[in-house]
């Protein structure tokens, strides 16, 4: 069964916590908007909503857009955006997003649950679903799907993925089911993720690339981006993704280096990232790479700046940074909400360093919509340079 992985950001990894659009959540998020619209909170409720968000995290309600989500409320708000010790801090105004709504979004929900698939949109919690299922902007619908199960082999801090030693084993028969929905969805541009499966020999490379292939006979014109554990630092296994047909090779360095050990796995680590990219690119060159970066950990403007460099340096080609926000009281505290303004920098940064394209903003995920309409593009129109020459 194809599963969904957290991002988070998200993946994302796809990377960062995010919205889980469950039917109890919606029930309550419902049940919560009527309060706060029609009378005000008594003291006993306020005392009650916060236990829940320090036991539970945060839910569908504390990112649903408001008046305070304006552009033109950003510059008032007042509360804190740097974690003082002992402190949680508030969800700012720029975090807070629409319900997704729309024929197309719940057409592919529909489609999901008949084919009992899930995705990282969802388990992720991931707060620009509408955009991306819906077609958004640029009507380019889109979707992650989780590969090799819902248990991870390994345990990053700031990742809600349930964790096992040796998780369930793989379904022989889910590269072809997955790639059959996906074709019968008519999207224009997929994600495949999966959770790390370091109790398998070649850690599920394999799998991984009979789920492209199968989907690329069923549809060529499908765009497909693969977004990869590290595989332990096995070159062999990224090596057999890498050609397996795919069109863009990702893999989440996830955070600054001097924030690896803190944040991540020790298993994982900012090197054995950086030579997964670069190892894609080395037997694949026309293959677009791509990574993502977290902030709000604590890192440094200095630490943002340097770990761009080493990654154009290594070839990167796309590079996605968002808001790190935390999926449970058991997970990383937010350090700091960085500000959508400061967000703009880091694009623009990335823009002069020579990225291809560079996706900045609190809510941008590692499969992020906007992105995936651009290298859709890209990728035509580096396909159709070839075909004349």
């Amino acid at each position: 069964m194809a599963m969904i992985n957290r991002s988070c950001f998200a993946a994302g990894r796809v990377c960062g916590s995010h919205i889980l659009l469950s039917p109890k959540g919606l029930e309550r998020s419902h049940v919560q908007t009527s309060r706060l619209t029609t009378a005000p909170s008594t003291s006993a409720t306020l005392q009650d909503r916060k236990k829940e968000i320090k036991e539970d995290g945060l839910d569908l309600q504390d990112f649903i857009s408001g008046e305070l989500s304006e552009k033109s409320k950003w510059e008032e708000y007042r509360g804190n955006l740097k974690r003082q010790k002992g402190e949680r801090l508030r969800l700012p105004p720029w975090l807070k997003t629409e319900i997704p709504i729309g024929k197309n979004y719940n057409q592919l929900k529909n489609t999901l649950r008949e084919l009992n698939l899930h995705t990282v949109c969802e388990e992720a919690r991931c707060p620009n679903i509408g955009e991306c299922w819906g077609g958004g902007e640029y009507a380019t619908a889109t979707a992650t799907i989780m590969l090799m199960g819902d248990t991870c082999t390994r345990g990053c801090r700031f990742c809600s993925v349930k964790t096992a030693r040796k998780p369930p084993p793989l379904d022989p028969d889910e590269p072809y089911n997955t790639a059959k929905a996906i074709a019968a969805w008519g999207l224009d541009y997929v994600v495949l993720t999966s959770v790390d499966r370091d109790d398998l020999a070649d850690g599920g490379a394999e799998h991984f690339a009979k789920t492209v292939s199968n989907l690329k006979e069923r549809n060529s014109t499908i765009l497909v981006e693969c977004l990869t554990p590290d595989f332990r630092g096995d070159l062999s296994a990224v090596e057999k993704i890498a050609l397996s047909g795919l069109d863009v090779y990702a893999h989440n360095v996830e955070t600054v280096r001097e924030l690896q050990r803190y944040v991540r796995d020790p298993r994982a680590n900012f090197d054995q990232s950086l030579n997964v990219l670069r190892h894609a690119k080395k037997v694949k060159p026309s293959v677009l790479t791509k990574t993502s970066i977290m902030l709000g950990l604590g890192e440094t403007d200095a630490q943002v700046h340097s770990t761009m460099k080493e990654l154009r340096d290594s070839g990167v080609d796309c590079l996605t940074l968002g808001q790190y926000m935390q999926p449970t009281k058991r997970h990383l505290k937010v350090e700091e909400y960085v500000t959508p303004e400061k967000f703009v920098y880091w694009e623009k940064m990335g823009q002069e360093m020579g990225f291809v394209y560079t996706a900045s903003g609190p809510l941008v995920r590692s499969s992020y919509k906007a992105g995936e309409f651009f290298l859709k593009n890209l990728l035509k129109n580096r396909k159709m340079e070839e075909t004349s020459e």
